[in-house]
């Protein structure tokens, strides 16, 4: 499922042109997202998946994909998604909470335990009120993903709260920052594709990021410790693919059909994949010379103390519904 070509079209549908068994597409949605393309990136084989299942169901539709940021900056994609200027993203949702106060909440510290806990959220009351704000914002979700993720450093391993004070972190999203202001850490915000340069050039001494990214940007290569999930992951981001409600209406019934049953297959390839993100990271840290620790009971408890008493207590208190939304992902066992 590896690709090189920008844009990268739905093999399957060019191949039914040339051969002449199939009449070219009478739509065609794009596709954007800043991950990586055809180098294993999870989130770029997921919308990759999309489009050649969309391609094999011969509805006249086709999905072009255009990875690494070719179409639109990561911080971009939501508002060209809820205004309709691009079809589809793979994004991760609480990029767009300065616009959704409510979509910090999949990014909330230790909200999400684990990836089998990750998958009982998406049916869950929480996700409902977060899919509902997503509709109203303009878009809808074609497929649910939960990466973990950790802690990186080219200072000093990070463990407990105390190792953070004094480091200029990337924390993702408003609540790890809140939380790692709270232990002593300063912040600097950017998506994920700017850590490496951001690291390599002194502006970051560490980051949060998902497995998948600390792999696909390289980030092992300005790092001296990961701190991984292991048994008491703080970390966890809903990256989902969506599509924008206009483009939504736009199409046929028979076309909704097959992108909803492609998004369906790009969810359960994703759901296949997803704990063995986290090994893949530690097996290419460990093999690039970079120490990789996880955090302890002790270490994650005292973490969580402080996210109460910062991004709990602020999202409770600033963000509508929002200690609704933090009840209702804390419901779910």
């Amino acid at each position: 499922m590896k690709r090189s070509m920008l844009p990268i079209v739905a093999g399957t549908a060019l191949a039914a042109s040339l051969a002449g068994t199939a009449a070219s597409a009478d739509t065609v949605l794009r596709a954007s997202h800043q991950f990586p393309g055809g180098q294993g990136d999870v989130r770029d084989e997921m919308v990759q998946l999309m489009a050649d299942k969309v391609a094999e169901a011969n509805v006249g539709l086709e999905i072009e994909v255009y990875p690494g940021q070719s179409l639109f900056k990561a911080r971009e994609q939501w508002a060209a998604l809820s205004r309709g200027r691009l079809d589809i993203t793979a994004l991760p949702l609480d990029y767009a909470s300065g616009r959704h106060p409510e979509f910090s909440a999949t990014l909330m510290p230790g909200v999400v335990r684990n990836h089998e806990h990750a998958r009982r959220l998406n049916d869950s009351e929480f996700m409902g009120m977060i899919k509902d704000v997503i509709q109203e914002g303009g878009a809808r979700v074609l497929a649910d993903a939960w990466l973990a993720g950790g802690f990186a450093s080219s200072q000093q391993c990070i463990t407990s709260p105390d190792t953070v004070e004094g480091q200029t972190f990337r924390a993702a999203g408003p609540a790890f920052e809140q939380m790692l202001a709270g232990a002593g850490a300063s912040i600097s915000s950017m998506p994920s594709s700017e850590i490496y340069t951001a690291l390599q050039t002194g502006v970051l001494d560490a980051a949060n990021t998902s497995s998948m990214s600390f792999v696909s940007y390289r980030i092992y290569e300005q790092v001296s410790c990961m701190t991984a999930p292991g048994e008491h992951a703080l970390w966890f981001m809903y990256e989902p693919i969506l599509i924008s409600e206009r483009s939504w209406q736009g199409l046929s019934e028979e076309q909704q059909q097959a992108l909803m049953a492609a998004g369906q297959a790009a969810e359960d390839f994703f759901a296949e994949e997803a704990a063995g993100l986290d090994q893949a990271m530690v097996d290419v840290y460990e093999e690039n010379g970079v120490e990789v620790v996880t955090m302890s009971q002790e270490d994650y408890d005292a973490w969580l103390e402080i996210a109460k008493q910062t991004s709990y207590k602020n999202f409770a208190e600033n963000v509508p519904n929002g200690q609704a939304l933090i009840d209702a992902a804390l419901a779910v066992e």
